[in-house]
């Protein structure tokens, strides 16, 4: 009778870590429904964006004891961290504009091209220069998302704009994230990337704020607040019981979660193209990680056979 072999944290995933992953996917899906419920009924964008990113401040300054902990307010590298600060609400108000006339499969489809433009900027920014392969892959996933908005056509406009905004944010966002990740604690990271958003949003939804007029919208006001924030923090629990690399992979079952959303919710189907660019940017997606988990891997074994070598 053959013994199976015990397998290594680093061959396998905890399937805890696999379920909290889906989940917090599953919470950015229902925050980007929220939000278009109610900018498509009338809320003002900005207004939303501030409400959204306001009860996530003040839950994370509660959960926290922002009172008294200093790792929710420490800044070492103040100017990347306004400015990644103010990245994620702009993205997010240029998303909930395109939510207004796209579907929801359609705007994710492009936020999710978001760790390709990663991929390609993390050269110039963080000096982790891709290869051929990399890139071919790159411009695989950019043809995937002009799949998805045929630039040229009717199809293509200003909320086509919008989402491609909110997708080169989004990515500029991720590589600051990396960049800080060495030096900032976690709990400033994920509060002060909701504080500069309502400080510099407060004027406008002063000046937009509007009595929600349907009961369902008060609903979708507690549900844009709450799920992006459970979704982060889930987000960063996963990472915690795996790698990153492992975790990654399974932000593209929100295409599966806004699909169904906005069928169920608002009557939207993808059409062919939509979904042709779906796939396409998900096969460059998944290559583009299983390359670089693939040369992390060897990083280690080099970096281990050379420690081995000294006497």
């Amino acid at each position: 009778m053959s013994i199976a072999k015990p397998t290594t944290y680093e061959q396998a995933m905890p399937p805890l870590a696999i379920g909290i992953a889906l989940f917090a996917f599953f919470c950015f899906s229902v925050l980007d429904a929220s939000a278009k419920w109610l900018v498509t009924g009338g809320q003002a964008v900005l207004f939303v964006v501030w409400v959204r990113f306001a009860i996530q401040a003040v839950v994370l300054f509660t959960v926290y004891r922002g009172w008294s902990n200093r790792r929710l307010w420490s800044m070492q590298r103040p100017a990347l961290q306004i400015l990644r600060g103010l990245l994620l609400p702009s993205m997010t108000a240029f998303n909930f504009l395109a939510l207004q006339y796209l579907q929801l499969a359609e705007t994710v489809s492009v936020l999710l091209a978001s760790p390709i433009v990663v991929a390609a900027l993390a050269g110039p920014m963080l000096g982790e220069w891709a290869g051929p392969r990399r890139w071919a892959a790159i411009l695989v996933g950019f043809v995937g998302v002009l799949i998805v908005l045929r630039p040229g056509t009717a199809v293509f406009d200003w909320p086509s704009v919008y989402i491609l905004t909110a997708m080169i944010a989004y990515s500029v966002y991720l590589i600051l994230t990396r960049k800080l990740a060495a030096v900032e604690t976690p709990e400033s990271l994920i509060f002060y990337s909701c504080l500069f958003g309502v400080v510099a949003f407060a004027p406008f939804a002063v000046d937009q704020a509007m009595m929600p007029a349907r009961p369902s919208d008060w609903i979708a006001f507690v549900l844009a607040g709450f799920a992006g924030m459970i979704g982060h923090m889930a987000l960063i629990r996963a990472s915690a019981l795996a790698d990153a690399s492992k975790i990654t992979p399974f932000i593209y079952s929100q295409m599966v979660w806004m699909t169904l959303i906005g069928f169920l919710l608002f009557a939207d189907i993808p059409d062919g193209w939509t979904i042709t660019g779906m796939l396409v940017v998900v096969a460059s997606g998944l290559y583009l990680m299983a390359r670089e988990r693939e040369l992390a891997r060897r990083g280690r074994l080099a970096a281990r056979s050379a420690s081995e070598k000294v006497p």
